[in-house]
């Protein structure tokens, strides 16, 4: 049986871990987002400044949206919409994959952390 001590010993324990989960984890901020049509980049831009990039896939045009520090996929001729329902990347190696367009958007930093995949 766990005497009161011994509980405050395991709520530090579980509090330490908790806070420090997403500071030794986490990757550092992206710099770039990377633009795939088939598999070959078409696209590499910084995340520094806003811009729109329209790639043309086999099923049509896909939107892309860039803001400081993040992207999303803006628009997909794709039936499901994973892509775009994804909504903004904003870590190291995460990806949004509009497969049926087979266009996807992934970011790329000096310390990537995990990746969307992981999940």
């Amino acid at each position: 049986m766990l005497r009161p001590g011994d509980w405050l010993v395991v709520a530090l324990a579980a509090l330490l871990v908790g806070i420090s989960f997403p500071l030794l984890w986490a990757g550092g901020p992206p710099e770039r987002a990377v633009v795939r049509v088939a598999g070959k980049v078409v696209a590499e831009f910084p995340l520094t400044a806003p811009r729109r990039f329209a790639v043309s896939g086999p099923l049509g045009e896909t939107l892309i949206e860039v803001a400081p520090g993040r992207a999303r996929v803006l628009a997909d001729p794709g039936p499901r919409q994973y892509c775009v329902q994804q909504g903004w990347l904003t870590y190291p190696n995460a990806i949004a994959i509009c497969a049926p367009n087979q266009v996807s958007l992934s970011l790329t930093g000096p310390n990537p952390g995990h990746d969307s995949l992981n999940y």
